[in-house]
Order: C-alpha cells, then structure tokens, then sequence
C-alpha cells in the first residue's frame, strides 16, 4: 500500500505530531467532515438524481445524529450505491498499527495482540495508514451467513501455532464485523439474515462484546453501521429482530424516480449509449421518454407484481438494447448514421419482460403481450405530449382509402423513407418532434414511424403483424330509417 510521504511512521512520531493528537470515532469523523462539506455547499451524493428533497436530507440528518440507519426500498432505488456514497465522508487517510487485523489505532488498540506489540516495542510500534476506500466493507446477507463470517471464530490452528489456549484472544480469527473496525459496515438486504447472528450485530453494537465459541471477547469496535432492506420483507414477513430494529436509528424510505425527467436523467447516465461504434449513434428525446414511460407504466399496472417493483433498471437494459438493435440496422444496411425507432423498443423486449413480476393476471396474459402492451401505451402517452391538438385526420385517411404500410425493422432508413413520404402530410408532422429540414434519412424514419406508432396507439389506425399499419375500425352510422325507428321506441 503506497500512501503521501511524510505521514508518521511510528508511534513515537505520531504521538508527538499534533494533528493526530485527537483520537476520533468514525461517527465523529462522518460528522465533521458532513458539516465542512455543507458549510462549503460541496455536492454530497454525485450521481444521485430525484433525491435531493427526499431520501438525502434524511440520510445527512441521520450522520448528524450519529445515527446507524437502514434504507428501506424496492429493487432498483440506487440504495447500495448511495452507502457506498458514505465513504468520500471519511478522511483520506487514517493510522493504525501495521499489520493489525482490524486496524486499531496506535493511540488506543482494542485487540489484545496490539496491546502486546504497544507494551514491547513502545514508540517504536509500526504505523501505517489506511486509505478511505479501504475502511468501507460490505455483506449481502444470505440465509447461510454464519456467526463465524459476521464476527468471528477459534482459530484452531493459530492457537497449535502460538500455543496458546482455545480460550485466548489471541486464537480469534476475526469476522467481517470487526474487520470493518474503523470504518462502515454495510449490509445489504437484512431480513435475510438468520435471528442469531442479528443478535450477535445488536449486541456488538450496543455492548460492544461477543461471545465466540463460549468465550467471551471484548470488542469495543468503532463502526458505523448501514442497512439495507426491501419494505415487504422487513414489515410482511418480520424477520428483523425487534431489539435490532430498535438500535437502527433512522428508517428512511427510497422510491423510484418522481417524474419522467428524473427517470431519463438516471437511465441516460447509466445506460451504455455512449459506446465506440462505427457508426454515428442519434437517440431522439421521444423515443428516451417512451423507454422510460415504459418502466412508469409498469409500475401503475395492475398486472405487476407491486412488492416486487420495476427496478431503474428496466429502462436502462431497455435503452442499450434498442439502441444495439439499430446499430445492428445500420451496420447492415451501410448507413453511417443509427437513429433508434419504436420498432427497435418492441425487439428490446428480451430486455423488459425479465424484469416484470407478473401477478395472476398478467400471468395469464404472459410477460410478453404485457410488455408489448405496456409500449403500446407508453408510445401513446408520449405521443399526446407532442401531438395533443394537432390535426392528424389527412393521414389516418390515407390508411381508410385503403392503404397499407408495413415497415420492417431491417429496412434501410432512404427506402423507408420513401415508403412514409407516399402517405399525405405525414413527414410535415414531424416537425412538432424538433426536426429541421436537413435531418438525414435515419432520423426522419425514426420520427414518421413513430407518428404512425402513436396514432394506433390511440386507436385512429390499426395495426398486426402481417399486413403492418392499415385502417382502424370505423364507428358507422346507421341508416335514417333506422334511427327513426329507435327515437319511436325510447
């Protein structure tokens, strides 16, 4: 491990140095720095968008309060990646006793192996220095964990090497917990975790012992602690011991994005999109806010599982995909420019319906009529945010005089073109999408198909897989006779 030169390098240089004549708990530590950075008005949680008035506030409050906290939240709420956040709060490099398994500070070791080493050797112990990303440990909490993994074990063999007793300190061969002595100590879906080694977390955390193997140890351990669960299993099935719910101390609530805005923000910087490729990649905004209408739209659906949630991650997969399947279009085609349309979202569905806990209902239905569903209405509320008002009735004429478009997924974006310029005032409309009258093909493709997508969305026109976009059905008026006959009976 490098570090800056110039840091003390023994206890003796340490202790007479005085920036580190204060020893500072982690909690301490988080605080102090939290506040510098508000003080100074620095960004906090980069990366993290729809969260500023809700969940980071709430996470701040509870490292003010020096409090260890849970987030509560659905698949897909960046839950992880906002704890791991935590770390740029600690500072960039701290002391310890080299070579200590969980780095006891010099001025104050816990272990009884550094308490050895400090009475022998004195000043002269061995310091070194532990970098912030090193003081940050995380568990996925699976029914199989063991006491032994989160806390610690006899060390038979350390104890034949040393000759020590099976009842010596010095025989632990320490767990995950106090390893993350210093530091923060993450664990991510807790009610997976068996009741006993959540007594034993509540324990260390409150008493600061644990026994191991029938021997009782002291660690007063310095940790800040972070969970993370979803809602249902910590409220449905209970399985969060109450004495450890009652040490968390904040409970704070994430949720997927707030607005559509929010939700094509975070896809846009998650997603793959900005890859080398040979050809030019143009992703129009309204077909961004029909992949992420998609996921909006899932989440309101009766037909999905609502415990289980839509994760984030549903538009991001969604987006490459689609984006892949025209870069496909157009590397076969020879076109040097890739424009996604909305017949590449309906070959993303791979990317979709393994994303969507159905209920009995969709169940019935199957994953994929959903999905297709879901674009269809998605494409079709998009469509009214561009389109609300404007007069589109020449062009479903032209579908009721007896034409018929079907477009291929596969067709290049000139001959497409043509096939949309053959229907009256279809590619004027597409200015109301931002087009200027330069665009190249790719876009104007893109654009016209999705009018004619969104007009059988709302049912003008219809379409099927054999013969593609056709007429929609008309309401007919009966005949005079008819009517007359009807106002003699009402």
């Amino acid at each position: 491990m490098t570090y800056p030169s110039g840091l003390p390098r023994t206890l003796g240089t340490l202790r007479s140095d005085p920036k580190f004549q204060a020893i500072r708990g982690v909690k301490d530590e988080l605080r102090d720095n939290l506040i510098a950075k508000l003080k100074n008005h620095e960004e906090l949680f980069h990366g993290i968008v729809g969260y500023e008035d809700t969940v980071a506030p709430q996470v701040v409050n509870a490292v003010l309060s020096k409090h260890n906290f849970i987030l509560l939240g659905l698949r897909g709420q960046a839950k992880t990646r906002l704890i791991r956040m935590l770390v740029t709060l600690l500072d960039e490099y701290v002391p310890y006793i080299a070579g200590c398994e969980i780095h006891d500070h010099p001025l104050a070791p816990i272990c009884k192996p550094c308490r050895d080493l400090v009475a022998g050797k004195g000043d002269a112990t061995p310091v070194a220095w532990l970098a912030r990303d090193q003081r940050y440990v995380e568990k996925l909490a699976t029914p199989d964990v063991t006491i032994a993994d989160m806390i610690g074990d006899i060390d038979p063999i350390k104890a034949a090497r040393t000759g020590e007793t099976i009842g010596s300190e010095l025989t632990v061969h320490y767990g995950l917990l106090p390893r993350a002595n210093r530091g923060i100590f993450a664990i991510n879906e807790l009610p997976d975790l068996a009741g006993k080694i959540q007594v034993g977390l509540f324990n260390i955390m409150q008493e600061g012992d644990v026994q191991i193997k029938g021997y009782p140890v002291r660690l007063p351990l310095d940790v800040m602690l972070v969970f993370t669960a979803n809602p249902e299993d910590y409220t449905a099935r209970g399985k969060i011991i109450t004495p450890l719910k009652d040490r968390i101390g904040s409970e704070i609530r994430t949720h997927y994005p707030a607005t559509l805005n929010h939700g094509i923000e975070i896809t846009e910087q998650e997603a793959w999109t900005g890859r080398p490729s040979p050809v030019t990649l143009r992703i129009p905004k309204y077909l961004r806010e029909v992949i992420e209408q998609v996921a909006f739209s899932a989440r309101e659906d009766k037909r999905v599982d609502k415990r289980s949630g839509v994760s984030q991650r549903l538009p991001i997969s969604a987006l490459e995909n689609v984006v892949s399947n025209s870069e496909r279009r157009a590397l076969l085609t020879g076109e040097s420019v890739a424009v996604p349309r909305i017949l590449d979202v309906y070959a993303a569905l791979p990317s979709i319906t393994g994303k969507l806990e159905l209920e009995y209902e969709g169940e019935l239905k199957g994953g994929d009529v959903v999905a297709r569903e879901l674009i269809r209405l998605a494409v079709g509320k998009v469509f009214t945010s561009y389109f609300e008002g404007e007069n589109l009735a020449n062009i479903a004429q032209w579908f009721e005089l007896g034409g018929t478009l079907k477009l291929d997924e596969t067709v290049s974006s000139d001959a497409m073109v043509k096939q949309l310029t053959g229907i009256q005032g279809l590619l004027e409309k597409t200015k109301r999408l931002g087009l200027g009258a330069s665009e190249p093909d790719a876009v104007r493709a893109a654009a016209g198909e999705f009018i004619l997508e969104g007009l059988y969305a709302h049912k003008r026109i219809s379409r099927n897989e054999e013969i593609g976009f056709t007429a929609g059905e008309r309401r007919r008026e009966p005949p005079e006779e008819v009517k007359k006959i009807k106002r003699q009976y009402q």
